[in-house]
């Protein structure tokens, strides 16, 4: 069952959807999971729904929604910043906690690239969430931005680009407008994985968001719960070492896994190795247990 809901954040009214498994009775309390979006993405993008079918499927509670100034969801279109992401998600949470269909206590994230980071983040600042599962995520913006803007030149042009959204804004007091792919570039064969819908200008204060927020620095805090680091070997869009040095300042119990044959939008792909590595660690770790 599918149903269209609404939550409140900080005062802006997000939109989302909830799917509940076919074999839910009434008084059932399911393990959920929160379905976190790509950058500037939405509710609609594959790495949003084919995670909230497989997991559904499985007998979890899931959650796709849309982060404010995304999607259908209130806030300035097109304005993406990581800390106000991760007062959503906890919004999520909060959400999902007063649904007689969820368990409380049993309430996970999933995300993918930037939702990747944002779920890594907000499980390591919210006791509330018993575990997160990043894909293709990263831990540390500043580093991540080198990896995408390789070379002298390139770097040159991109953090001056992040001086004149500071200058245009203090003298301005309002924001530079950024294209999507002078943010993060993205390969044209990829393109076709960022979904309909997803914003194409960002104003510059994004990109400073992105380059100050750091996983890495309270990734280390989710243990005793579980995390699961999915990456591929070779990202076109992501570096791997993102996830390679969120593992290292992650706490046990933590897996990464690599995986040679799938890019950075893995469960855009359908990859059939990421999804049975996310089967067998959810039965061990996150089982879809009814209370």
């Amino acid at each position: 069952m599918k149903e269209n809901v609404t939550f409140m954040s900080q005062g802006l009214k997000l939109t989302g959807f909830i799917q509940i498994p076919d074999d839910h009775n009434p008084g059932q309390r399911r393990p959920a999971v929160c379905v976190l979006h790509g950058f500037g993405s939405n509710k609609g993008s594959g790495n949003v729904s084919t995670p909230c079918d497989m997991l559904t499927g499985m007998g979890y509670v899931t959650l796709g929604f849309d982060m404010r100034g995304c999607g259908d969801s209130e806030g300035e279109k097109g304005r993406v910043i990581c800390l106000e992401q991760v007062e959503d998600t906890k919004s999520a949470v909060t959400f999902m906690q007063s649904r007689p269909e969820v368990d409380p206590d049993r309430i996970g994230l999933l995300g993918s690239s930037f939702g990747a980071a944002v779920s890594v983040y907000t499980c390591g600042v919210d006791k509330r969430v018993a575990m997160a599962i990043s894909s293709g995520g990263w831990g540390d913006g500043e580093r991540k931005f080198k990896g995408q803007h390789p070379g002298p030149e390139a770097w040159k042009k991109f953090t001056d680009m992040l001086a004149e959204g500071k200058r245009v804004r203090e003298t301005t007091g309002k924001s530079l407008m950024v294209p999507r792919y002078d943010i993060v570039p993205i390969p044209p064969e990829l393109r076709g994985h960022v979904t309909s819908g997803s914003h194409q200008m960002f104003p510059a204060e994004t990109a400073q968001s992105m380059f100050d927020f750091r996983a890495d620095d309270v990734v280390g805090q989710i243990a005793p719960r579980p995390l699961l680091l999915l990456h591929s070997s070779v990202d076109s869009v992501t570096p791997t070492e993102q996830s390679i040095e969120l593992f290292k300042h992650a706490k046990q119990p933590a897996d990464l896994h690599l995986f040679a044959e799938t890019d950075h939008f893995m469960f855009n792909e359908k990859n059939t190795r990421v999804h049975s590595v996310l089967v067998d660690w959810l039965a061990r770790y996150f089982p879809a247990t009814v209370k």
